[in-house]
């Protein structure tokens, strides 16, 4: 099936400025698809062997073709980054070249030198928008923009929302059922500990200690755990220097994606927290590491399926936020007041978001977000845009307190 991605209006924005973009982004979420889309000619360096010995001699030799150039899998062949940049220093125009790779990049190869020439894009898995699983009415760019969305009756039930979190959004199993997904997630997992870790820079790892710690970073999914804690799991901690070298390790295959703590200007002197919360890059992996079912997800599971629902919202948040270049972080001081997201735009624009698996909890949430409010300072309160809450099943409308409250079978991009 077809998607509609935002990433593909993305990436072509940034061909405009830039003489090429390296799209970055965990294995299967769309990467050769989308660079395929935009590219008038291409090389997969995957699957031609003959392009790819070539390249190893002399990698000009793949970057002949019509611009924009698909380069796929351009990390197999070293030297092809450099090259590249030369190119685009030497012709001296935009949109050249698309880079897309297996997410295993080397810090050391793309850190320096592509500024001003190549711009990084970092795709995700599909959003219930690109899974046409909403209608979009709750536009994220016209909230940042003060705007007050139209009511929307569309809903999706608490039911369907834990079984499409459990597919998940890669493309090739957007639509499985939830049990095939299950299964093809749990062995997506298992080929990220037994043959990608192991390949990005030839370190051996405990792949029983790294499933454990993968284990860890699922339950404390959407909190601001320490890596201490996440490292232990059944009574089994790890030392400080593996957790830190697997948490780098599975950054490195965009594995998972913290969210980091948004310090605005507040009005008081209250301290804010500065730990990021923890999510896997797509939530479905989250179940898979822990062999959780919709069964228990909706029974014995309740109170983790509120943080998965949380980190659901979150990855959808940073997809539609791609457009209006805007970053998704937390909102948390000393006093006990937490917001679950801050969406804030490069201008200053923001959003606060609270997220809540059930109706019940609508009061809690939008108390906090009115605190939250509150503790600023006029001139970020005079940037907020609107105040949120995202439930799993419920009608868009705007409360009595200007609170809006929307669910994900209604906002878009």
């Amino acid at each position: 099936m077809d998607y509609r991605r935002i990433a593909h209006t993305d990436v072509q924005a940034r061909l405009v400025t830039h003489g090429a973009v390296l799209i970055e982004g965990a294995k299967a979420v769309g990467k050769t698809t989308t660079g395929l889309a935009l590219c008038a000619s291409h090389v997969r360096l995957d699957r031609d062997a003959a392009a790819r010995a070539a390249a190893g001699a002399d990698p000009g030799l793949v970057l002949d073709g019509s611009s924009p150039r698909l380069i796929d899998e351009y990390q197999l062949v070293p030297g092809i980054w450099e090259t590249v940049r030369s190119h685009i220093d030497e012709r001296r125009a935009k949109g050249l070249f698309v880079l897309t790779g297996s997410a295993t990049p080397d810090p050391d190869a793309t850190s320096h030198g592509g500024a001003g020439r190549i711009a990084r894009y970092t795709m995700r898995t599909l959003s219930q928008f690109e899974r046409g699983r909403s209608t979009g009415r709750t536009s994220l760019a016209a909230l940042l923009d003060g705007a007050t969305p139209d009511s929307d009756p569309q809903r999706i039930s608490v039911r369907e929302t834990i079984e499409s979190l459990v597919i998940g959004g890669w493309p090739g199993h957007a639509d499985l059922d939830a049990t095939s997904a299950m299964d093809a997630n749990a062995d997506y997992l298992d080929t990220i500990v037994h043959v990608d870790l192991p390949r990005i820079d030839g370190v051996r790892r405990d792949p029983a200690a790294l499933t454990r710690f993968v284990r860890g970073y699922a339950r404390n999914t959407a909190t601001n755990a320490s890596l201490a804690r996440i490292a232990t799991l059944d009574d089994k901690p790890l030392a400080p220097n593996t957790r830190t070298n697997y948490v780098r390790a599975l950054e490195r295959l965009f594995l998972v994606e913290d969210q980091g703590a948004w310090a605005p200007r507040l009005r008081s002197r209250v301290r804010l927290t500065v730990t990021p919360k923890r999510h896997l890059t797509e939530p479905s992996l989250a179940v898979a590491a822990l062999g959780a079912t919709p069964e228990r997800l909706l029974g014995s599971e309740i109170g983790w399926t509120g943080f998965l629902f949380e980190s659901m919202v979150v990855h959808d948040l940073r997809v539609l936020a791609g457009p209006q270049r805007a970053q998704v972080r937390y909102y948390q001081d000393n006093k006990g007041l937490e917001v679950d997201a801050i969406v804030e735009r490069r201008d200053g624009r923001w959003i606060g978001v609270e997220v809540k698996l059930g109706v019940s909890q609508l009061e809690a949430a939008a108390s906090n977000l009115l605190a939250m409010l509150d503790k600023l300072d006029d001139e970020t309160r005079t940037a907020c845009g609107a105040l949120l809450v995202v439930v799993a099943d419920s009608p868009t409308y705007v409360r009595p307190d200007g609170v809006i409250v929307t669910s994900l079978a209604s906002l878009g991009p």
